[in-house]
């Protein structure tokens, strides 16, 4: 059984940023992300000054970003960051920045807010990168279960963060 994608469904989405990565990593690196300090700094046209309310009493923060140096795409399957020793995955079965759409998603720790202005440990984006959104980190919302994963992954995370 086919699934035909309806016209709908392939319209053009527009997002603007709700804020930008300021500091952190500026060459482009995949591993030791852990120590890394950047600042998300929200958009005072776009958000309410009281926007970040309540944001303190969390420990950790899920950001959404474009990954805006990828020049790549990629559609299909290839090894994870070329290591040929590493099986060959699909796009969607690995965590490359050469997405279709070029969206990034991190989980890292909130170091202080300061208004519309976040401090963050570990934030995997670098310098420039624009913010689509920032949401609380809930445990509750992660997955419920145990967690399957493939060797290669643990392997590659090993000196990610």
């Amino acid at each position: 059984m086919s699934t035909q994608i309806s016209t709908d469904a392939r319209t053009a989405i527009q997002m603007v940023p709700l804020g930008v990565v300021v500091g952190g990593r500026h060459d482009v690196r995949e591993d030791g992300w852990a120590d890394e300090i950047a600042r998300i700094v929200l958009d005072g046209e776009q958000l309410d000054p009281d926007a970040t309310l309540g944001l303190v009493a969390y420990s950790h923060l899920e950001v959404v970003f474009y990954f805006h140096r990828s020049t790549r795409q990629r559609s299909g399957a290839a090894h994870p960051r070329s290591n040929p020793h590493w099986p060959r995955v699909g796009i969607l079965a690995d965590h490359s920045p050469h997405r279709l759409n070029h969206i990034g998603v991190s989980c890292c720790e909130i170091v202080a807010v300061d208004g519309l202005t976040l401090t963050v440990r570990g934030l995997d984006a670098l310098d420039g990168s624009p913010v689509l959104d920032v949401k609380p980190y809930v445990e509750e919302f992660g997955p419920r279960g145990p967690v399957r994963e493939p060797a290669w992954i643990r392997e590659l995370m090993r000196t990610y963060y």
